[in-house]
């Protein structure tokens, strides 16, 4: 399997996704941000960092890269697609996840190791974990605290569409304690914490987040 780790200027970690896709067993691909080609891969991780500074907004101006013209459509085909941190804002400011992710609450920059409870293995990058299982991934961010309007957070509730929640003490203020949320279908994630740092006990708290990156590869098979 071929998954696809795009880089823009800004970004880093986009190395470490590519090291998590090489220990589960599929073979990374780096894409551009400024191409039109996903090289045919089969699914697609937007990582974390600062995308073009993080100017405007955090992910606004990745948002409308050229290559995330071409994953919103690989998206809406059904290709996984997932974002981590400032992938998640990516994500959101693109229109393929709701809601949006601002200052944390305090202004202060959070950088820890964090435990996440699993809400739903109904995704094709959470097949490997298991609802109510508890895992634990690096935190660090400063615009990492999600909200949106009531109705689409009781929508997401409602649709089991909750894929983390921060354990514990809500690190950022994040609404209803979200850590992680999937589109209806789904094929796309978002998380603010970083499962790429948690794959190896020898660099990172645990092994837990290795789970997301073997889960897509039986996930992209077939749709959840």
């Amino acid at each position: 399997m071929r998954i696809g780790v795009i880089t823009f200027p800004g970004t880093l970690d986009d190395v470490d996704a590519a090291r998590a896709v090489r220990y589960a067993g599929a073979q990374p691909v780096a894409l551009w941000h400024a191409d039109h080609d996903l090289q045919g891969v089969d699914a697609v991780i937007v990582p974390g960092g600062f995308s073009y500074g993080d100017y405007l907004r955090a992910g606004a101006i990745a948002s409308i890269a050229p290559i995330m013209t071409e994953v919103v459509a690989a998206a809406g085909r059904g290709t996984p697609v997932l974002g981590i941190c400032n992938g998640f804002q990516i994500l959101c400011e693109a229109g393929l996840l709701p809601g949006a992710l601002t200052r944390n609450v305090g202004l202060h920059f959070v950088c820890r190791d964090q435990r996440l409870r699993v809400e739903s293995s109904a995704t094709a990058w959470t097949g490997d974990l298991t609802a109510g299982q508890e895992i634990l991934v690096p935190l660090k961010s400063g615009e990492g605290r999600f909200v949106a309007d009531a109705a689409t957070i009781d929508q997401l509730e409602g649709d089991g569409r909750v894929v983390f929640r921060y354990a514990g003490a809500n690190p950022n203020g994040a609404m209803s304690a979200i850590a992680g949320i999937s589109s209806a279908d789904g094929r796309v994630v978002g998380l603010m914490p970083h499962p790429e740092h948690a794959i190896d006990a020898l660099t990172g708290p645990s092994q837990d987040g290795l789970a997301l990156f073997t889960s897509v590869l039986q996930g992209a098979a077939s749709p959840v």
